[in-house]
């Protein structure tokens, strides 16, 4: 007697699990990366804020608030919103960018985006394109959920009787709150995570590039990896840093707010400082933004402040170690971005490799890491009312000499480097013979 058999469940190496259309995939693939790293952004920025305290705020404002800060991670922009009448004016606006939430989104994206490639040397320029395109829209769509999810307001009481006495009989009691621009947001969004997957190949070792990229590999991956991890060797030191001054002095949520909102912040300030970069600014009053006590006590100096080595060194003499800290992280860099290069390339090339990186690299810390916040309420239009409803933090790089800076430190610790890493050849080393040609470029791994 014959016996009918049942449908079969396809296994992983079956026929039918590799029916999956091609577009399918590589839309499931895009929506993926997109969405692991908006992930990654939402965790970090709920915690953080958690740990600032932010989940006590009234009326369920903790939602809308980590909203707002995954926007700004990702380049996005946030607009004041206030309701006071014609007696009252509320003002408030802050542009810093929680660099934390930012590397978390960055770093989880890219390792995402890059997994299915991993197995592959070279892939067709159109096939790269279209994985970017197809990431970049997923994306957009994902941070335009977020944008939406990014809007609240809060009612608030001037601190001054006349005032609170003008506004109760006038209906006019003052809100503030904010909302994200959707178009700025949605643009500067879509640049931000364009440059994440750019950057991705730029400094993957191993991610596959089209046969007309082949030729700059050499002189590009090597020191862009550098730079990576110099500013995660940063971050990881400035982690270090926060978890003893947690043991030490204790204040575990100020320390835990600081480390998942803000740490880059703090860690490539001391880079650029500690390479003999500059930032100007001010501090009229703590804002809750990560700065340590030694800058705010530059910055709360009466006018605008300069920042740096010579200025910090008069209140803690410690600030000269981050000499030392610049020395020993960026020649380890030169020497591993040296080791990668081709066996006979001379030391000056290293040297102006490392010089143009670092300048680069500075640039856009100096960038990322401008705070310009203010808020205050005033009365028919004249002042702040007082009763610390106002105050202000502004902090802007002077790129000229953080570019300045990067490129000579680039140059010393790259020739350095370049001589050193010949020490580590093996004789019958062959560095810069032609890539081998993959047998079928366009395989999957």
């Amino acid at each position: 007697m014959s016996q009918t058999r049942g449908p079969v469940a396809a296994g992983p190496g079956s026929p039918a699990s590799h029916r999956v259309p091609p577009a399918l995939r590589g839309w499931a693939e895009a929506l993926g990366a997109a969405l692991a790293g908006l992930v990654a952004m939402v965790v970090t920025a709920a915690l953080g804020l958690w740990a600032a305290g932010a989940a006590d705020l009234p009326a369920g404002a903790f939602p809308a608030v980590v909203a707002a800060t995954v926007v700004a991670a990702a380049g996005g922009s946030l607009q004041a919103t206030g309701d006071a009448g014609i007696i009252v004016e509320a003002q408030a606006a802050v542009d810093a960018v929680p660099l934390s939430v930012t590397l978390a989104g960055a770093l989880v994206t890219a390792v995402v985006f890059l997994r299915p490639l991993r197995h592959r040397a070279v892939a067709p320029a159109g096939e790269l394109l279209g994985r970017i395109a197809r990431t970049a829209a997923c994306w957009l769509v994902l941070l335009w959920l977020i944008a939406l999810a990014a809007r609240h307001s809060f009612t608030v009481t001037v601190g001054n009787e006349l005032a609170d006495q003008l506004g109760a009989l006038l209906g006019s009691t003052p809100t503030v709150g904010f909302r994200a621009d959707l178009p700025a947001t949605l643009g500067f969004g879509l640049l931000w995570v364009l440059a994440v997957l750019v950057l991705a190949f730029v400094v993957s070792r191993k991610a596959p590039l089209s046969a007309r990229l082949l030729r700059f590999q050499a002189p590009v991956r090597p020191p862009a990896h550098a730079m990576l991890l110099t500013l995660l060797a940063y971050v990881g030191l400035g982690l270090l840093v926060g978890l003893v001054e947690l043991v030490v002095r204790g204040d575990p949520a100020r320390t835990l707010a600081v480390i998942l909102l803000g740490l880059p912040n703090v860690a490539w300030l001391a880079l650029g400082i500690g390479t003999g970069g500059a930032w100007t600014g001010h501090v009229d009053r703590s804002l809750g933004l990560p700065l340590p006590h030694a800058l705010e006590q530059v910055l709360r100096a009466r006018g605008q402040r300069t920042l740096d080595l010579g200025s910090i060194g008069a209140y803690d003499g410690r600030v000269w170690l981050l000499v030392a800290v610049a020395a020993v992280v960026l020649l380890g860099a030169a020497f591993d971005a040296a080791v990668r290069a081709p066996v006979r390339r001379p030391a000056w090339r290293h040297a102006l490799e490392m010089a143009v990186a670092l300048a680069l690299t500075l640039l856009v810390v100096g960038s990322a890491t401008r705070i310009d916040a203010h808020y205050g309420l005033s009365l028919i239009g004249v002042g702040d009312l007082g009763g610390d409803l106002g105050g202000a933090v502004t902090l802007r790089p002077q790129l000229w000499r953080l570019a300045a800076a990067g490129f000579a430190w680039g140059l010393v610790t790259g020739f350095a480097g370049g001589l050193a890493a010949r020490r580590f050849r093996h004789s019958g080393e062959v560095g810069d013979a032609p890539p081998a040609r993959p047998p079928d470029p366009g395989r999957r791994g």
